[in-house]
């Protein structure tokens, strides 16, 4: 674990990577695996300073390892009731949670997080005749 004044950023796996249909639902745990390098290459945009990354899986992406710069959580049951508890047991640490989901939004912002939507962490994908 980080510096308790360190930014605790928890990123929703399942919700960042359905956030954009490029076929993920065929390889959801290779999914999950290249959302946890992105973030270890690329970090927390905007972010200054100290911050932790939890990728947290749940289901076909149980088994994601950790690497340098990202700790992975697998939810034993629902991933948004265990980033729900990530949250509460930051206690005064900030926390920024990575998710569309509108549900988990107002859970964590009730217990003191803020939210950021998946193109946070996530580039939108590529649009043709954008180059």
């Amino acid at each position: 674990m980080e510096d308790a004044g360190s930014l605790l950023v928890i990123v929703d796996a399942a919700n960042v990577v359905g956030s954009v249909p490029d076929g993920w639902w065929r390889d959801r745990r290779g999914a999950a695996e290249r959302l946890r390098d992105h973030l270890a290459a690329q970090g927390v945009p905007g972010h200054a300073g100290p911050v932790e990354i939890v990728l947290v899986v749940e289901g076909a992406a149980r088994g994601v390892e950790p690497v340098p710069g990202v700790r992975v959580a697998a939810a034993p049951g629902s991933g948004d009731d265990h980033m729900v508890a990530l949250v509460a047991e930051a206690g005064d640490r900030p926390v920024l949670v990575v998710t569309a989901d509108r549900e988990l939004r107002r859970r964590v912002e009730e217990l003191g997080a803020g939210v950021a939507g998946p193109r946070t962490v996530r580039p939108a994908p590529r649009r043709p005749g954008t180059d």
